[in-house]
């Protein structure tokens, strides 16, 4: 579970347990999880099926397999021989995805380590 996720669980445990939740509007009533409003009653079959099929945005599977490259590379030595193979392809990934406009911190673990000082002094 990722660190935000974690921080995320513990606070609504806690609001829970304080009964923050008990008088909100629209409780006991069900959510309406899939709202597809803004979009075209002629491409809603077609997103809907796309996103059935687990098919993402170019950019969000890029996102997804650098996180795999990256979470690979942790798991292997310096010394074996897929480790430069890796690397280089992770290195084109973070440049397609800085291209495309997105942050990658999220490959290097400063984010991650930052947000944990940040849990831990709460």
């Amino acid at each position: 579970m990722w660190l935000l996720d974690q921080w995320a669980e513990r606070h609504i445990r806690d609001a829970q347990k304080k009964g923050e939740f008990d008088d909100l509007p629209g409780r006991g009533e069900p959510l309406v999880l899939e709202d597809d409003s803004h979009i075209s009653p002629e491409l809603r079959a077609g997103y809907r099926l796309l996103k059935n099929a687990g098919c993402l945005p170019p950019e969000l599977e890029q996102r997804r397999e650098a996180v795999e490259l990256a979470d690979l590379l942790k798991g292997i030595r310096q010394d074996d021989p897929r480790h430069s193979e890796l690397s280089r392809r992770l290195a084109l990934l973070e440049l397609k995805l800085r291209q495309a406009g997105m942050n990658t911190d999220f490959l290097h673990g400063e984010y991650g380590e930052r947000l944990m000082q940040k849990l831990n002094e709460e």
